[in-house]
């Protein structure tokens, strides 16, 4: 190459790069050129007369240790090191540098180049990787809450795609009902599921009832079950797409013969006057009347529909237990007296009659539940088992000291605590024990120590 002149080359060291330093042997800055092209680093002049070390981060002396020295070995005349400055004006800035040993002086020629466009894409890099992946994370959240959703409902139910008219998805039990599979039933057209239906005029019709103010059902027959359903639809826009929610109900088709007496029943459930509540084997609720809602304060049957029975009884899960208990082994419990405790903590007196039913695949339990709170004050315990001992405590007022008569007495609540607890378990030890909160080997010791423990039972 020809010789530069000087004073040109100077002017072509600060356009090639960002910074230029020279740096001398005892490692002492004696020249800054910034590219005046790139004022983003203002003027250095400072840092003449400086160690280039005090220039730099505390973390970055070994590296910039190490390249400086590997100038000095073999025929090495230019090495790369990447830097962190530090200012107290520009706090920290990362700069490339290509350093090139100049062996007349053993100065060094060190050009760099900014760093933080660079470090500042990587950074904005890396925020969108991470925002990626927690908006991942969050779908396959929410996905999963769906699915999970979709297969725990009892309701059965179709979300089909307005554009072409197709399922998109469906639970198990809107399978069942359809009379196919899953896999099977997902991207069918839902109008060719039911008989003597039109897609352009079922999915019209569908669109007219969900927008309509009160939305009906529309009664149906499945083509492949047979199966006559119900479907209530639910218009909505997720993303720019219309699509539709159905709600499939199985229409029970009973005979002829007893289409009046299940007209009457089903009559006498929705309106009568006591409250009736299903339960499957395990205590949870899964249909009630309008009269349980009431007596619970709820608003719709969804509020209790899968809670369990024990959340609404005063002694909760003792009372379930000897309500379930009970009807299983007589198959019937014609009258059990406890409180039920409605939305607001609020308590009513009730009586409650309850079945077995067993006759089928899955048994459960119906219940006849009856408001008896108005009645209740009229009725009084019967004393007739405490009366004597009562009336014994009193006749130790002025024979007996004030100590011997509270131990006599708190020997006749006791007892009175006692049998009430069986008498409401039936006699039932184990759900007497817990509702007295004892053991059961103290519940034995306390019965054999009132005499309420009979020959079979020692």
């Amino acid at each position: 190459m020809p010789l530069i002149d000087p004073g040109f080359l100077s002017e072509v060291l600060t356009s090639a790069s960002d910074i230029t330093l020279m740096v001398n042997a005892d490692k002492i800055v004696i020249a800054v050129m910034v590219n005046p092209h790139h004022p983003a680093f203002g003027r250095l002049d400072t840092w003449v007369g400086k160690k280039i070390f005090d220039l730099v981060s505390d973390d970055n002396h070994d590296k910039l240790s190490n390249r400086i020295a590997a100038l000095g070995k073999g025929s090495a005349s230019s090495v790369t090191a990447e830097i962190n400055h530090h200012d107290a004006s520009l706090l920290e800035f990362p700069v490339r540098y290509t350093m090139h040993l100049i062996r007349a002086d053993k100065s060094i020629l060190m050009l760099g180049r900014d760093m933080r466009p660079i470090a500042e894409m990587q950074q904005q890099l890396v925020m969108a990787q991470i925002a990626l992946e927690r908006d991942y994370e969050s779908q396959r959240e929410m996905d999963t809450r769906y699915r999970v959703l979709m297969e725990a409902t009892r309701d059965a139910v179709v979300l089909l795609a307005m554009n072409n008219g197709r399922i998109a998805d469906l639970n198990a039990a809107a399978a069942v009902m359809l009379g196919g599979s899953r896999q099977d039933l997902i991207g069918a057209a839902i109008a060719q599921e039911f008989e003597g239906r039109r897609r352009g005029e079922f999915l019209e019709s569908l669109s007219n009832i969900a927008s309509a103010d009160s939305v009906s059902p529309v009664e149906l027959i499945a083509r492949r079950s047979q199966r006559k359903l119900r479907v209530i639809p639910k218009l909505f826009r997720a993303a720019g797409e219309r699509l539709m929610l159905c709600r499939l109900e199985a229409t029970e088709q009973s005979p002829t013969k007893h289409s009046e007496s299940n007209e009457n029943f089903e009559q006498l459930f929705h309106e009568g006057v006591d409250a009736v509540v299903f339960l499957d084997g395990d205590g949870v609720i899964t249909f009630g009347n309008d009269s349980f809602l009431k007596l619970t304060d709820s608003t719709h049957l969804s509020n209790v529909r899968g809670r369990s029975l024990a959340d609404f009884l005063a002694r909760g899960t003792v009372d379930l237990r000897v309500l379930l208990d009970n009807a299983k082994r007589s198959r019937h419990l014609r009258i059990f007296s406890t409180k039920i405790v409605n939305e607001f903590n609020g308590q009513v007196a009730v009586e409650i009659s309850a079945t077995y039913l067993n006759d089928r695949a899955n048994p459960s339990f119906g219940l006849m539940i009856r408001d008896v709170s108005r009645v209740d004050f009229m009725r009084r315990p019967t004393t007739s088992g405490t009366d004597e001992g009562m009336r014994g405590v009193m006749d130790l007022v002025g024979s007996s000291t004030l100590k011997d008569i509270v131990a006599e007495t708190t020997d006749v609540v006791e007892k009175m605590c006692i049998q009430t607890a069986v008498d409401l378990t039936r006699n039932n030890r184990v759900a007497a024990a817990e509702m007295l909160g004892l053991s059961r080997q103290s519940l034995y010791v306390k019965l054999r120590k009132f005499g309420l423990l009979s020959k079979d039972d020692e």
